[in-house]
């Protein structure tokens, strides 16, 4: 594995390689060792985080390396420069690059043209990294994912959804997907994915039954805040107990945060779930790690 750039582009095993990872660097933290010792990554983030940004600097610097975070006003990406420009630059200058931006093209590209081992930490395409946290979470506090049936509520075609439907093919679980009729898959993209397993509905009741894992995530993605008439899509969709009355009796919730109480996700709920939910989110640190150490050179 040169890159992480999508679940799309890992294969069943490597998944499970970098779950085993992480699981490892989780239980070993502290005594894992400095595989970036006199090491630096460049973090270019246009788009704002908290998780994200926090986790990887830690994760780096555990793992012996010096991140170095540029956001869109830091660098000349901000003013215009072509990324394939700027990633000759910093080809010559760092060891690594992670990246959070809009375009998925944008993170393919930095990677063709630096040369660097790249990770995507979201674009409007995909969540790899979110991903790989959440499934980490369902193995520890439900013992994988086999025989479990997972559900998505919210929008279809999101980044968190098209990485679950990537993940879901690649690892042959459950995967049933609410969303509004205007929120969903597109036809082609159903036929391109090619997965039996995954299912997709106007009806989250129907998703939600008989599912171990309940997941959701804001209804409008960053820069969809003005798309007030997407949001009013999505009447009906908030997880909360009436359609968690559905579920699997030992049913988790999960939530990529940060989320927004009264919308996709009850006060209520999000309360009951805090523990998952925020085990969920430090277990982007552990995942992040895994895949660094997978990366370094």
């Amino acid at each position: 594995m040169n890159h992480l750039l999508s679940i799309e582009q890992l294969s069943a095993r490597e998944i499970q390689r970098l779950l085993k990872s992480a699981a490892h660097l989780k239980m070993q933290r502290g005594r894992e060792g400095q595989p970036l010792a006199g090491q630096t990554w460049a973090l270019i983030f246009t788009k704002s985080s908290t998780r994200t940004r926090v986790s990887f600097e830690v994760g780096i610097r555990e793992l012996g390396g010096f991140p170095m975070f540029l956001s869109k006003n830091d660098i000349q990406l901000g003013r215009g420069e072509l990324i394939k420009d700027t990633a000759r630059v910093l080809g010559r200058m760092v060891h690594g690059a992670i990246i959070r931006t809009f375009a998925q093209q944008d993170v393919v590209d930095f990677a063709e043209y630096s040369g660097l081992p790249t990770i995507n930490a979201l674009t409007d395409d995909e969540h790899p990294c979110q991903i790989l946290a959440d499934l980490l979470t369902v193995q520890e506090l439900l013992g994988g994912w086999h025989g479990n049936k997972i559900a998505f509520i919210g929008d279809g075609f999101s980044n968190m959804t098209r990485s679950w439907m990537w993940a879901a093919k690649r690892l042959g679980f459950e995967l049933a997907i609410a969303a509004p009729a205007a929120c969903q898959p597109p036809a082609e993209f159903l036929t391109a994915l090619a997965a039996p397993n995954v299912s997709v509905t106007t009806d989250p009741m129907v998703a939600t039954r008989g599912a171990h894992v309940i997941n959701t995530d804001v209804w409008l993605s960053m820069g969809q805040e003005d798309q007030q008439d997407k949001e009013r899509e999505f009447a009906g969709f908030e997880v909360n107990a009436q359609l968690l009355a559905q579920a699997a009796p030992d049913h988790i919730v999960l939530h990529c945060l940060p989320a927004y109480r009264g919308k996709e996700i009850s006060e209520e709920i999000l309360e009951l779930h805090a523990d998952a939910i925020f085990q969920e989110a430090e277990n982007r640190l552990h995942a992040q790690k895994a895949i660094l150490v997978a990366l370094a050179r």
